[in-house]
C-alpha cells in the first residue's frame, strides 16, 4: 500500500462515514487518477477517486459533472469530495461498459440509448463557461500524430513536402470543425466511457475534459470508436437518424462535418495512444491504432482532399504498424 492509498482510507473512514468496507480496484485509466470500489456491508457500493492533486485537478470533473447531472444524464452522483487531498467519493455505475456489452444482438439498443442520451446532452447541458474547442486546441492535437506516432514510435522523419501536406490538411480540417453549430462537448463519447446501467442508461463516465465545441464531435467518437468497429452502412443509418434530430436542414454537409470531424479526431487518438506508450509506459492503446487510422483512409475515399493524408497512413504507417483496421462487428 502506499501513502495516498492509506490516506484514501481514512477519508472514507473518518470523513465519509464508511464502515465495514472493502476497496478495491475499479478500473483502468489513460490518466493518472485511480479508481477503487467500496463494496459496503450492507452490499451496496461506491466508487472512491484517486486524483493527486499535482497531477490532477478534480475540479473540472466536479462542475461538469453537475453539469450533465441537471441536463439529466446518467453521469455517477458525486456523495462527498475533498479537493485538496483529491479524493472523491462517487455513484457505482457498475463495472459493465459498452465495449463489454456490445454485440450484434445488443448494439440497436445500446447505441440508442447513447444517441438517447448525446441528443439530450447537445440540446440541454448549458456551454457558458466550458472552455471553447477553438483553433489552438484543434491543432495541437493534431500535431500529436506526427511527433509521437511517425516520429517518435514508428521514426518516421518528414520531408518538407509532406509537412506542408499535413499544415494544409490540418488547416481544412480546423476550419470544417470550426463552421458547425457549438454545443457541449463530452470528448470521449465512446464504448469505454459508457456504462451500461439499469436506470437512465447509458452511465456517462470520464466527462472532465468537457468543451463548447463542433455538434458532429461525440457524434464520430460514438460511431467510430477507436475500440470498436461496425459497418459502414449501418454508421450511416445512425448518423443520419441523429441528423434529424438535429433541426438542421443539409444532410450532406452534415456528413462531410462528420466524415472531417473523424479525421481530426483520429490524428489526436493515434498520437495519444503512442504517447501513453512512450512517456507513461501504458502500451496497450498500442492495437487500436490501426483502426483508428483506418477510418481515415475509409474516408478518404470519398473526399479526395484527404487523399494525401490517406496515402502517407496506407504507404508509410499502417505497414508498420501491422496494417490491420480491426474487425468489423456484423449482425
Amino acid at each position: 500500500m502506499d501513502e495516498r492509498y492509506r490516506r484514501l482510507e481514512r477519508w472514507l473512514s473518518e470523513d465519509c462515514g464508511l464502515q465495514g468496507y472493502a476497496l478495491t480496484p475499479a478500473s483502468e485509466d489513460a490518466s493518472f487518477r485511480r479508481y477503487y470500489r467500496a463494496r459496503l456491508a450492507d452490499g451496496s457500493s461506491r466508487v472512491a477517486m484517486d486524483a493527486p492533486p499535482d497531477r490532477e485537478d478534480c475540479r473540472p470533473f466536479l462542475e461538469v459533472a453537475r453539469r450533465l447531472e441537471a441536463a439529466g444524464l446518467h453521469v455517477p452522483h458525486v456523495h462527498a469530495e475533498d479537493l485538496e487531498q483529491g479524493f472523491l467519493l462517487l455513484e457505482d455505475l457498475g463495472s459493465t461498459s459498452y465495449l463489454q456489452a456490445l454485440t450484434s444482438s445488443t448494439v440497436d439498443r445500446l447505441y440508442g440509448d447513447a444517441l438517447d442520451a448525446l441528443h439530450r446532452m447537445q440540446r440541454s447541458a448549458p456551454i457558458e463557461g466550458l472552455p471553447p474547442y477553438d483553433r489552438d486546441l484543434l491543432l495541437r492535437e493534431m500535431w500529436l500524430f506526427p511527433e509521437w506516432l511517425l516520429e517518435r514510435h514508428l521514426g518516421l522523419k518528414l520531408i518538407d513536402a509532406e509537412r506542408r501536406m499535413l499544415e494544409e490538411t490540418f488547416e481544412l480540417l480546423i476550419a470544417s470543425a470550426l463552421e458547425q453549430p457549438v454545443v457541449c462537448v463530452h470528448r470521449d463519447y465512446h464504448s469505454r466511457n459508457l456504462m451500461v446501467v439499469d436506470e437512465r442508461n447509458p452511465g456517462i463516465i470520464d466527462f472532465q475534459d468537457a468543451v463548447a465545441g463542433p455538434i458532429t464531435y461525440d457524434l464520430v467518437s460514438l460511431l467510430r470508436d477507436c475500440y470498436i468497429r461496425w459497418p459502414g452502412e449501418r454508421v450511416d443509418a445512425w448518423v443520419r437518424g441523429f441528423f434529424e434530430r438535429t433541426g438542421l436542414s443539409d444532410l450532406p454537409r452534415f456528413r462531410r462535418w462528420f466524415d472531417r470531424m473523424g479525421v481530426q479526431r483520429h490524428l489526436k487518438a493515434a498520437g495519444i495512444f503512442a504517447r501513453l506508450n512512450h512517456r507513461d509506459g501504458k502500451p496497450g492503446y498500442l492495437a487500436d491504432i490501426p483502426r483508428t487510422l483506418g477510418y481515415i483512409v475509409e474516408v478518404a475515399k470519398s473526399d479526395a482532399a484527404l487523399g494525401p493524408l490517406a496515402t502517407l497512413i496506407a504507404r508509410h504507417v499502417l505497414p508498420r504498424l501491422g496494417g490491420e483496421a480491426g474487425p468489423v462487428r456484423r449482425r
